[in-house]
């Protein structure tokens, strides 16, 4: 059982996520509507996960400071930002901040849920239309590896960075397997990556803006 807190100032929103997070049977629910309250909640509680918007009670990107002081307490616990910003910029700003994922609130039960299970094992997880927009970001200004990748070696890199599996991003960029196969095989030659394991890494680090730390992913 996973303990999950939720800080969000929109009742509506809690109700939503505990309708749905309870349905799946693997977590108890811990909530809380305000940066104070929640730091709070996770001191006592010492909550497995914390989702988290970044709109708290009228302060526009007051989740980005509870992310920082939460990691500065708990380095390696997920947390997934829930945000209504759909912006390439506030999302790489959350996961320099140290977030595990990034998920906008226009989004399906399905996403949520699929979000919810990939950053509870601790893999990086960004919003799918968000992911490529968050990957070209990186690239801007930079003389580096990326900048000589193609458009569809970085839309692989950005799937990668999801936690997708090679048929995954097949299905996604609608080409075979083998075509993605060829284009990590490119990718890994490109990014100095020796295996899958490095690439999945060094496309988390590029994805985010930083480092990737231990997250790990089930790509296979």
């Amino acid at each position: 059982m996973t303990r999950v807190l939720i800080i969000d100032d929109h009742p509506i929103v809690l109700q939503g996520c505990r309708h749905l997070l309870e349905d799946t049977g693997a977590c108890e629910l811990i909530e809380a509507q305000t940066a104070v309250a929640g730091y709070r909640q996770f001191r006592r509680q010492r909550p497995d996960m914390v989702i988290v918007d970044l709109a708290l009670n009228g302060n526009g990107l007051a989740g980005l400071s509870l992310v920082r002081r939460l990691r500065v307490h708990a380095a390696r616990m997920p947390i997934l930002v829930f945000s209504m910003h759909a912006d390439p910029v506030i999302a790489s700003r959350a996961l320099e901040a140290g977030a595990t994922g990034y998920l906008v609130k226009d989004t399906s039960a399905a996403d949520l849920i699929d979000a919810f299970e990939k950053v509870r094992r601790g893999q990086c997880y960004i919003s799918h239309d968000l992911a490529l927009e968050v990957a070209l970001l990186g690239t801007r200004g930079r003389t580096g590896m990326l900048a000589d990748l193609t458009q569809r070696e970085l839309q692989a890199l950005a799937l990668l960075a999801e936690g997708k599996a090679y048929g995954q991003i097949a299905e996604e960029l609608g080409v075979s397997y083998k075509t993605v196969a060829n284009t990590c095989s490119h990718l890994k030659t490109k990014l100095g990556a020796t295996n899958l394991a490095e690439l999945i890494h060094r496309a988390i680090q590029y994805v985010a803006g930083s480092p990737a730390g231990g997250k790990n992913s089930s790509l296979a």
